[in-house]
């Protein structure tokens, strides 16, 4: 048994944190390829140089030869340009589909039996544009999005409520942007429901800070988007592959009749195990919920119209 090897693709901030989070939990080699020539050779050989002080045994190779890549387990695209302040994730959409339609492109060539982990944004728009281009089964294409959203909810609700992050669970549906879907009816502090410890006024702004998260980091760094927590968020989607945990997190899956939804990928929460996404769990929604969800799946049908 060989250890399982991992591509991510972009070796900007996203890629190359995300191979640091992968490379500290020893899940396996790793293979950095950016377009940029030396990039991610510089940073990947930089990394490996810290396995001897961090002692991790991950072999991190950097390349721009997708033919390093080839016979991947897992692969993770982030790439495509970042926001700037004042610039919706929607606004990426013409650059990056371009970009990502192609890395898929190469990746199916040689590496056709690979689990797909989409990042790049528009997230829910890059994951179908992805699978436009490779075809995958659902349980081998999945999108990073309500791991990071739920990940901000949470660090949003320790802050308010002063509790340890490890008791708090969150969920977040729907589209990674204005309109994702956060449930705090669902989102929890050691199983009691965040609606039984804060009032609902405060609960929504928690939820729109949640909504506006990304934005906020974007506006504080003027020069790019945020990294580590969409680093890390990547990574446990990664470890629950590749180690087979099969945990419960909120995923953009391809919904076949879920959610009264059909062909779209959307955020909700999927079993992750060694065959990807192996079951999509539907969640009893109120009204105002499933309304909200179907919002969202309109704004994201919209946004996939201007891929064609």
């Amino acid at each position: 048994m060989g250890r399982p090897k991992i591509t991510i693709v972009g070796a900007g901030n996203v890629g190359a944190t995300a191979a640091h989070w992968c490379a500290a939990k020893e899940l396996g080699d790793i293979v950095l390829i950016d377009i940029i020539e030396g990039v991610p050779q510089g940073k990947g050989l930089d990394l490996y140089e810290a396995a001897p002080v961090e002692g991790f045994d991950s072999r991190i190779t950097g390349t721009n030869d997708y033919a390093d890549t080839a016979g991947s387990d897992v692969v993770v695209v982030t790439a495509g340009i970042a926001r700037k302040p004042g610039m919706s994730r929607d606004d990426l959409i013409s650059t990056n589909a371009g970009i990502v339609g192609s890395v898929t492109d190469e990746i199916v060539k040689v590496s056709p039996d690979c689990i797909l982990i989409i990042v790049s944004n528009p997230l829910d728009v890059m994951v179908t544009k992805a699978h436009m281009q490779c075809k995958f089964p659902r349980e081998r294409i999945v999108g990073m999005a309500g791991v990071l959203d739920s990940a901000r909810f949470r660090t949003f609700i320790s802050m308010e409520l002063n509790v340890s992050v490890e008791d708090i669970s969150a969920t977040v549906l729907g589209g990674h942007g204005d309109s994702m879907v956060p449930l705090p009816r669902y989102s929890t502090v050691s199983g009691i429901p965040i609606t039984a410890l804060m009032k609902p006024e405060r609960i929504e702004e928690l939820v729109q800070r949640t909504r506006d998260g990304g934005a906020e980091i974007v506006n504080f760094l003027k020069t790019g988007s945020a990294f580590y927590a969409p680093g890390a968020a990547v990574i446990q989607m990664v470890e629950s592959i590749l180690r087979d945990k099969k945990r419960v997190l909120p995923c953009a899956a391809l919904l076949q009749g879920e959610y009264g939804q059909e062909g779209i990928f959307m955020g909700v929460p999927v079993k992750l195990g060694s065959r990807g996404v192996e079951e999509v769990i539907e969640l009893e929604l109120t009204p105002e919920e499933k309304s909200a969800f179907d919002k969202s799946a309109d704004h994201v049908r919209e946004l996939i119209k201007t891929l064609s």
